[in-house]
């Protein structure tokens, strides 16, 4: 029995193969960078109620792709944690990024983005990330990302920038006095999903020109970036996250006005992933 797990910082996506075919549930976002022990005990444990039914059922292998887990450190802390709750020797941790390369590329060549609670950006060489912007994380980056575009509506409400009617119907959408988001924003956990909780509104109201100014900004500034790929920035562009299923049409009409070629655009790499390891 195989589990691959696709995990952001607002959920995970997992699925277990055995000879039945493909069993799947979601848990929890476990991003190492915000989430501990304790939290992969408790979805690993929802995992096993709901995946592992039979009573001899044994994990063998675990693939697991995560944000957060772009670094040695972090691998090393999420495979412990896994192994402990699965009981399984043959555990593989990697960055949601590599996931989302080997999802949409396969064992091809490409440019691959993440759009989701925070963003990520990458040459694909068709066997690893042979090239990579540096992902600065909610704070200075993550342009194009979900908590990007809560952050841009949430400034804009909080210095009167909003349209006024739009501006009213934020404070009736999510019942908060301006200070009462402050302390969401900076006296709560996990700020990233808070600030991408916002991004509902956006799909709302996308007809109205405000959004769709916010939207250019926020989708542009992402689009920038290709340009530190050089000669591979011509390449189609695959993109793969939430935000993506949500403002598609968007993306494309931003994509096609800045000369961008897009490629395979999906919600979620599971499927992709699924078929990556049964090859």
């Amino acid at each position: 029995m195989i589990l691959i797990a696709d995990s952001g910082s607002t959920k995970t996506h997992w699925v277990c193969l055995d000879g039945e075919g493909e069993h799947h549930c979601t848990t929890e976002g476990l991003n190492p960078l915000f989430a501990g022990e304790e939290a992969f005990v408790s979805a690993c444990g929802r995992v096993c109620a709901e995946l592992l039914t039979a009573a001899d059922a044994r994990v063998e292998e675990v693939f697991f792709y995560g944000a957060g887990c772009g670094q040695d450190v972090s691998r090393r802390r999420v495979r412990q944690y896994l192994e402990k709750a699965f009981g399984c020797g043959s555990v593989s941790v990697e960055g949601d990024l590599l996931g989302a390369c080997r999802a949409t590329c396969g064992r091809m060549a490409g440019l691959v983005g993440i759009l989701g609670t925070g963003s990520n950006l990458c040459y694909y060489d068709g066997q690893a990330i042979a090239r990579q912007r540096t992902s600065t994380g909610y704070i200075l980056g993550d342009e194009g990302s979900g908590n990007h575009i809560g952050k841009r509506l949430l400034k804009d409400y909080l210095e009167d920038r909003m349209p006024t009617d739009l501006s009213i119907m934020f404070h009736d959408t999510y019942k908060k006095e301006k200070a009462d988001f402050i302390v969401c924003l900076y006296q709560q956990p996990n700020p990233n999903r808070f600030l991408a909780s916002l991004v509902p509104f956006a799909a709302r109201f996308r007809g109205e020109e405000y959004i769709q100014r916010v939207l250019a900004d926020c989708f542009g500034a992402f689009f920038d970036q290709l340009d530190y790929f050089g000669d591979k920035a011509s390449l189609p562009l695959h993109l793969v996250g939430g935000v993506v299923a949500e403002f598609e049409s968007d993306l494309k009409d931003i994509a096609s006005q800045r000369g961008v070629s897009l490629g395979v655009m999906m919600s979620s790499p599971a499927e992709g992933l699924v078929q990556y390891h049964k090859v």
